[in-house]
């Protein structure tokens, strides 16, 4: 797709973003019906011609005016015809404008809200496919407030919604949408159980309060009981009234802000809107029949309060707001009071952020393929397992050199212990105790420590390398190159993300690794441990004449065999001092070391080698794939 269209249809306004694919330019709103936001609204005329936007207010020969129709949706099966309507009106305009080329590459994402289900959001998209519009995807309008919050540079919103938890409030004119955002991941967040809690509210309520005051009341009344055509049109007089009193409160302080509305039905009846300070409290405070006689205010306090109560950790930071009517002041406060420890900040024209979010929402999305085909290339590529597989020898190295001093004295002491102690009756028999001893301390967690550490460690020059190959992966997609770094992997720190090296690469799924060090060290200590632990070395290390009497008697070799099987009494095995048996330890380690390396360059197990760069290479991509996801963390699906 070379173009993106965001399509906020809103139940009072709605809006039209472009966005190319090409460019690092920013979303331009078009001007549909002659306004940037323009009124949801179509009617037909007697001449068969159909008017959408302001136009269709009060355009004269109407047979049928609608408004308001979106948030009849769910519940009015009627609204399907009305909202197909209006949308055919729309893409009328943009073709008689210029503003969309038949036969184009374009694709259009279409806002909707968060609390729709799959079906509601299959059935709205089919309406928009009947009306001709090109492809269409439908897209909740809290991710798309999210995305537009991400790509915003008003006060670095992008990186706060990564790097702290956000609370994102997009109040439209009939519906509050809330999401929490954590470490860039959102939680949709419904409004108290309301249907409607937008500003469509206060308009009502200016209309209702109109309606008191006016010594016309029972005959416009019985007006709007006939043609819901000339109610909506004073509801939308009332909202234009509002929106030009809150848009400036100060100066309306000290200057009259009314609005006078003629309705020709049976005769000419007049209907004056006013606001001032007194109304706009009246609105705010005031409670209405759409609330069920609760106030504007009383329902998004609670709203705010019971949000709140769901997050059951970190509370907001940041909260964000969006929509038109958060333009209101008074919005912010009740937000700062129920959050006090959070920064209330509003998006620049918060009546576009939709329809902008949606266009970014596109072209996003078309990168995003992009991003992760090649991500999936670079993974089916066998380019990862001939990285790990040339540093596999390292691997091992330092496994053995990390691993061996402290199964010495965590398994072969203590097995020395025992049989000093006399626990262990012949040093023959020390060979299987030393094989369960190390079996048993490398599956502990003090070893799963260490092991991971090294891991860590070894990881470095392995993510350096496979750094070449996703660098230009990052450049070409405009992402930070640290984002498919295994090495900022580890840490995340700038998105609140931790993670170590124990958790992405765990020690017990490391099982080749582990029981290849366990077959080495045994394979080296064992087979005759008694011999190499304590037959030679300093001096007194055993009963000197003991051993000099066998060697007399039975020659070197038998004096060996006829030492293992021996039973020697406790107080001979306690000449030889713990000390000395320490000394020997470093010697032996020494040369369990030389004969490790040299047994891996001369014979190379080629099945533990292939397991474990399948096994490590196969860790290494699913950590490629959690990186891609950061980076789509800001969509919020």
């Amino acid at each position: 797709m070379e173009k993106f269209y965001g399509f906020d249809l809103g139940d009072a306004e709605s809006a039209i973003s472009v966005l190319q694919k090409e460019g690092k330019t920013d979303p331009e709103v078009l001007e549909v019906a002659g306004a940037g936001s323009f009124v949801t609204a179509y009617a037909n005329l007697s001449s068969g011609e159909l008017v959408i936007g302001e136009k269709a207010c009060y355009a004269g020969g109407a047979v049928k005016r609608r408004l308001r129709f979106k948030s009849r949706f769910l519940t009015d099966p009627e609204s399907r015809k009305d909202i197909r309507s209006f949308a055919s009106g729309v893409i009328g305009e943009l073709y008689a404008e210029g503003l969309l080329t038949k036969g184009e590459d374009c694709c259009f994402y279409i806002g909707c809200p968060a609390g729709w289900d799959k079906n509601d959001r299959e059935e709205y998209r089919v309406i928009f496919e009947k009306a001709g519009y090109p492809p269409v995807r439908i897209v909740s309008e809290s991710r798309a407030a999210l995305v537009s919050a991400c790509q915003s540079r008003h006060l670095q919103v992008g990186y706060d919604i990564l790097s702290k938890p956000v609370l994102v409030v997009d109040i439209g004119s009939s519906t509050t949408d809330f999401a929490y955002i954590l470490s860039g991941r959102e939680t949709r967040m419904q409004t108290a159980g309301e249907v409607r809690l937008g500003g469509g509210v206060m308009d009502e309520l200016l209309l209702l309060e109109a309606l008191h005051a006016s010594k016309d009341r029972k005959a416009i009344e019985a007006v709007f009981e006939k043609s819901e055509p000339w109610k909506n049109y004073c509801e939308f007089a009332a909202r234009r009234l509002k929106e030009k009193y809150f848009s400036d409160e100060d100066y309306w302080q000290d200057n009259p802000c009314t609005e006078s509305v003629l309705i020709y039905y049976d005769r000419p009846l007049r209907l004056t809107l006013s606001m001032d300070r007194d109304m706009a409290e009246k609105l705010k405070e005031k409670g209405t029949p759409s609330l069920n006689g609760r106030s504007f205010k009383k329902v998004f306090t609670d709203s705010l309060l019971e949000v709140r109560s769901a997050i059951p950790d970190r509370q907001p930071e940041l909260v964000f707001l969006t929509g038109g009517v958060s333009k209101l002041a008074a919005i912010r406060m009740w937000c700062k009071d129920v959050f006090p420890e959070a920064v209330v900040i509003m998006g620049a024209e918060p009546e576009f952020a939709v329809s902008r979010g949606l266009s970014y929402s596109g072209r996003i999305d078309e990168e995003l393929r992009e991003f992760r085909a090649e991500i999936e290339q670079l993974k089916n590529s066998s380019i990862v397992e001939q990285v790990v597989r040339q540093h596999i020898p390292e691997l091992y190295r330092m496994a053995v050199d990390t691993l061996l001093e402290p199964v010495l004295t965590n398994a072969a002491i203590p097995v020395f212990d025992r049989w000093r102690n006399g626990e262990i009756r012949r040093l023959c028999d020390t060979d299987p105790a030393m094989e369960e001893e190390i079996t048993r301390y490398l599956k502990t967690e003090d070893a799963r420590v260490l092991l991971s550490k090294m891991v860590a460690r070894w990881l470095k020059p392995v993510a350096d390398e496979l750094e070449e190959y996703t660098m230009p992966i990052c450049v070409r997609h405009h992402v930070p190159y640290t984002a498919l770094s295994l090495n900022s992997y580890f840490k995340l720190s700038d998105m609140d993300i931790h993670i170590d090296a124990k958790n992405v690469f765990a020690v017990e799924e490391l099982t080749w690794l582990i029981d290849s060090v366990i077959s080495i060290l045994i394979g080296l200590l064992c087979g005759g441990s008694g011999i190499a632990l304590i037959s030679s070395g300093p001096v007194g290390i055993m009963a000197g004449a003991l051993a000099s009497l066998l060697i007399l008697i039975l020659g070197k070799g038998k004096m060996e065999k006829a030492l293992l099987k021996m039973d020697i009494p406790k107080t001979v095995r306690r000449l030889v001092p713990k000390n000395s048996f320490r000394s020997r330890l470093e010697s032996v380690g020494a040369s369990v070391k030389e004969s490790f390396y040299k047994n891996l360059a001369e014979e190379k197990n080629e099945e533990i080698t292939v397991r474990m760069t399948d096994e490590i290479s196969a860790q290494i991509e699913e950590c490629l794939t959690k990186m891609a996801e950061v980076v789509e963390i800001p969509l919020g699906q």
